[in-house]
């Protein structure tokens, strides 16, 4: 925001002989007269310079015009911060809608995945929503990536061989099921952090 203080080029605590010797440095440059071919310009920056002069040269005028000036600033100083805190609550707004609708995307890809439709079926389902053609891909990629992931451990878990003789009972059964879900679930758990990690926006 322009002051009357840039408009002579001196801050805002210059003296009173300073302004003056500015004023005349200004009114030098700025007159009609050695600003030929630029009158019209140059009569206005002059006007301006006057006026600013006019002003601070009075005490009482300048100490009036700080005070009212202050005040702008300050309301101009609010005024900016509201607007910061409007776009920030905005852009939070979006961001949320924007996570709840992405998420809403990876369900209904997943749960395609899970039916057992192929990479092109859940990329066209995804496109049918409201989905960008290069979301829908990665989205469609790493869900399909994942469910075969689940699959291939499904399999690997029930392909085990048995290494105990069914007939003979073994109390320490339980806790190694109990130790096999637990590192499956720990598996699992690691593939959903990597895909997490890998949708992420």
């Amino acid at each position: 925001m322009s002051t009357l203080y840039d408009k002579l080029g001196v801050p805002a605590n210059a003296t009173e002989a300073e302004i003056k010797q500015a004023y005349r440095k200004a009114a030098m440059r700025w007159h009609p007269d050695r600003n030929a071919g630029a009158e019209e310009s140059a009569r206005a920056a002059f006007q301006d310079i006057k006026d600013a002069y006019g002003i601070l040269s009075d005490p009482a005028q300048r100490q009036v015009y700080d005070a009212v000036f202050a005040e702008q600033m300050r309301e101009w100083e609010a005024h900016h911060q509201r607007e910061e805190r409007e776009r920030a609550e905005r852009e939070e707004t979006a961001r949320a809608a924007d996570q709840a609708a992405y998420a809403k995307l990876v369900s209904l890809a997943m749960r395609f995945a899970d039916e057992g439709y192929n990479r092109d079926v859940v990329f066209g389902v995804l496109l049918a929503q409201p989905c960008e053609a290069s979301r829908a891909a990665q989205i469609a990629d790493s869900v399909l990536a994942l469910h075969a992931s689940r699959q291939q451990e499904t399999v690997a878990t029930s392909d085990a061989p048995a290494t105990e003789d069914p007939a003979q009972p073994d109390e320490h059964a339980g806790a190694r099921d109990d130790h096999a879900t637990a590192a499956n679930g720990s598996t699992l758990g690691g593939l959903w952090f990597q895909f997490l990690n890998s949708l992420r926006l």
